[in-house]
C-alpha cells in the first residue's frame, strides 16, 4: 500500500496597493534647544520652574536681585530731567536774543551761539533717554524668561548664587518636544527615490516600535541635507513627528520607515511560498484538488513576509506550506488554512519592500528574511532522516528541497520508500 500523498495548505494570491519603504535607524533630536543663559550679573534670588516641567516662550525661570539695576535706572531718569530744565531755559534764552536781533537791539552771532547751545543741550536729553532705555533693558535682564516652549531639564544653578552673563553654563535647557524631530541617513542609492518623494508632496514617516512592531508615531520628512557625506556615502534627512503624548525623547534611537512610492494593484503572496531551482523562482500551484504543478515567477520586490511577483492570478490557490516531498505533478491532500502556524508582520506592522533580491544598505535598516528562510513545519507535515532520500533531502526539518527548498521544474519525485504524512 503507497503513503497517502503529503498535506499542503494553499492560499490565493492577493492582489493590493503595496508602500514602498526604505528603512533605517534614526536619533530622536528636539526640534529647538535653548541654554538659558542670564543676561544681568548679580545673585540668583529665585528658581521658578521645577525640573522636567513644560514651560511656554515667556514664562519665568528664575530672578537676580534687581537692586543695583534699579538704582541705575534711577539714576539716568533724573540725569534726564536735570538736563530737560537745563535745555527749556536755553530755548527761553534763544528767543530773546532772536528777538534783540530782529529790532538790532542784540547781535545776531549772539543768537546763533545761543541756538547751537540749544541743539547741544537737545542732544544730551536724547542721550540720557538712550541711557534709561538701556538701563530698563538691564533691569528687565534681571527676570529670566523662557525663550520657547519646551521642557526644562536638570537645574544648572541653584537659588542664591551669583551668576555671571558671561557664564557658559545657564540656568538650565530647554528642549522643545512637541513637535519633535528625528534624524537619520539613506544610502546615496536612494536619494533620487525620496527626491522624488518630496516632489510629490512630504512624505509619510513612521516609527516602528522595537518592541511590537506597531506603528509609535506619524510623521513627515522635512528636510533633506544638501550634500552627500562622502566618508559614509549617505545623505542626512530629518522628519518631525507630533509626539503626543510625549513618548519620544531626545538622543533615543528609533527605526524609521519612510515611505517612497506604493504600488498599486500588484500581486503578491507569502514570502515562504516563494521556491528556487536551476530555472529561477518558482510556486507550487494546484492544477485540480489533489495536484500540484511548478509555475515559474518573477519576482519584484519581497521583504517583511510579502513577495510581489507576476506569473499567477487571484484565480490560482498558491501552496504556502507543506513542501516536502513535492514536485511537478505530485499528488496532495489540501489542509485546512487554520492549521497554518502564524506567519507575517504582527497585525498592524508596517510593510516595507525592498528591491529583490533584498540586501541590507549601509544606514539601513536590515530587511525582513526573505522567502525560503527556516520556518516552522506545520502539523502533519513529513520529517525525513537526515541521512537518507537524494539530492536535497538529506536536510534535517526534512523539507526534501532542491536549491531554494523546493524541487526545480521537471525533477520528478525523490526516489525511496518516504514516510507516510501524519494526518
Amino acid at each position: 500500500m503507497g503513503d497517502p500523498p503529503p498535506s499542503v495548505i494553499v492560499q490565493a494570491p492577493r492582489v493590493v496597493d503595496v508602500p514602498v519603504y526604505i528603512d533605517a535607524v534614526g536619533t530622536v533630536t528636539a526640534l529647538r534647544t535653548v541654554t538659558v543663559r542670564p543676561q544681568a550679573d548679580g545673585r540668583l534670588i529665585s528658581v521658578n520652574f521645577r525640573e522636567g516641567q513644560m514651560v511656554k516662550a515667556g514664562d519665568v525661570l528664575g530672578r537676580i536681585d534687581p537692586t543695583v539695576y534699579q538704582a541705575q535706572l534711577d539714576q539716568v531718569v533724573a540725569k534726564k530731567a536735570q538736563d530737560e530744565a537745563v535745555l527749556a531755559n536755553a530755548r527761553l534764552d534763544l528767543a530773546r536774543y532772536i528777538r534783540l536781533a530782529n529790532d538790532n537791539s542784540g547781535s545776531k552771532q549772539q543768537a546763533d551761539t545761543q541756538r547751537a547751545l540749544v541743539a547741544q543741550y537737545e542732544a544730551q536729553v536724547a542721550l540720557d533717554q538712550a541711557a534709561i532705555d538701556n538701563a530698563r533693558a538691564v533691569l528687565a535682564y534681571t527676570t529670566i524668561v523662557s525663550p520657547i516652549d519646551g521642557r526644562t531639564g536638570l537645574r544648572l544653578v541653584d537659588e542664591g548664587n551669583v551668576i555671571q552673563s558671561s557664564s557658559t553654563t545657564g540656568l538650565v535647557v530647554v528642549a522643545q518636544v512637541d513637535p519633535i524631530a528625528v534624524a537619520f541617513s539613506v544610502p546615496q542609492q536612494q536619494l533620487r527615490a525620496v527626491i522624488a518623494a518630496m516632489a510629490r508632496g512630504k512624505p509619510k514617516v513612521e516609527i516602528i516600535s522595537t518592541e511590537n512592531g506597531q506603528v509609535q508615531d506619524t510623521g513627515v520628512l522635512d528636510v533633506i541635507d544638501n550634500q552627500i557625506d562622502q566618508t559614509t556615502g549617505t545623505v542626512k534627512l530629518k522628519a518631525s513627528f507630533r509626539n503626543d503624548p510625549a513618548h519620544l525623547w531626545p538622543g533615543q534611537y528609533v527605526s524609521i520607515k519612510l515611505e517612497v512610492d506604493t504600488l498599486a494593484g500588484v500581486t503578491t503572496v507569502p514570502g515562504e511560498a516563494v521556491q528556487r531551482g536551476p530555472q529561477g523562482p518558482f510556486l507550487y500551484v494546484l492544477k485540480d484538488e489533489t495536484t500540484v504543478g511548478v509555475r515559474p515567477i518573477q519576482i519584484a520586490r519581497e521583504a517583511e513576509g510579502l513577495a510581489v511577483i507576476t506569473g499567477v492570478g487571484p484565480a490560482d490557490r498558491v501552496v504556502t506550506t507543506g513542501f516536502a516531498r513535492l514536485s511537478d505533478g505530485a499528488r496532495v491532500r489540501v489542509a485546512d488554512p487554520a492549521s497554518a502556524p502564524p506567519r507575517g508582520r504582527p497585525p498592524g506592522a508596517a510593510t516595507a519592500l525592498g528591491d529583490a533580491p533584498a540586501e541590507a544598505q549601509p544606514g539601513t535598516a536590515t530587511d525582513a528574511p526573505a522567502a525560503g528562510a527556516p520556518r516552522q513545519r506545520p502539523p502533519g507535515e513529513g520529517r525525513r532522516g537526515a541521512g537518507g532520500g537524494g539530492p536535497g533531502e538529506g536536510r534535517p526539518g526534512g523539507e526534501g528541497r532542491g536549491p531554494r527548498g523546493g524541487a526545480p521544474p521537471g525533477t520528478p519525485p525523490a526516489g525511496g520508500s518516504p514516510p507516510a504524512a501524519s494526518p
